[in-house]
């Protein structure tokens, strides 16, 4: 079973920049996709980012274009997600996780999930 492991969360002020990390501890996992999620207290579990081992273009929720970039280094089994010019409303649990399709955005169909970590954005 895959296993993945989430680190780079912490305080930061708005307009501030965070590098989350997430590295897959096992590679037999089929799936192509790995993402990012997020989720504030007393929401449900929302799309951030998505990326394919494979290569091709990124996909983003719209609440993060232009602000957040997914990127993945295939040698090192890691996904990171590089946030900047962050917002109040940014404030989650930033979960990794890995699935088979990079397109479907509902969390329900991601196959293993991280631990989390958290960011909080003060304003």
């Amino acid at each position: 079973q895959v296993q993945l492991v989430e680190s780079g969360g912490g305080l930061v002020q708005a307009g501030g920049s965070l590098r989350l990390s997430c590295t897959v501890s096992r590679r037999s996992f089929s799936g192509n996709a790995m993402g990012w999620f997020r989720q504030a207290p007393g929401k449900e579990r929302e799309f951030v980012a998505a990326i394919r081992w494979s290569g091709g273009s990124p996909i983003y929720a719209d609440s993060v274009k232009g602000r957040f970039i997914i990127s993945r280094d295939n040698g090192k089994n890691t996904v990171y997600l590089q946030m900047v010019s962050l917002k109040p409303d940014d404030t989650a649990s930033y979960y990794c996780s890995a699935g088979y399709t990079a397109t479907v955005l509902a969390a329900t169909r991601w196959d293993s999930w991280g631990q989390g970590t958290q960011v909080t954005v003060a304003s």
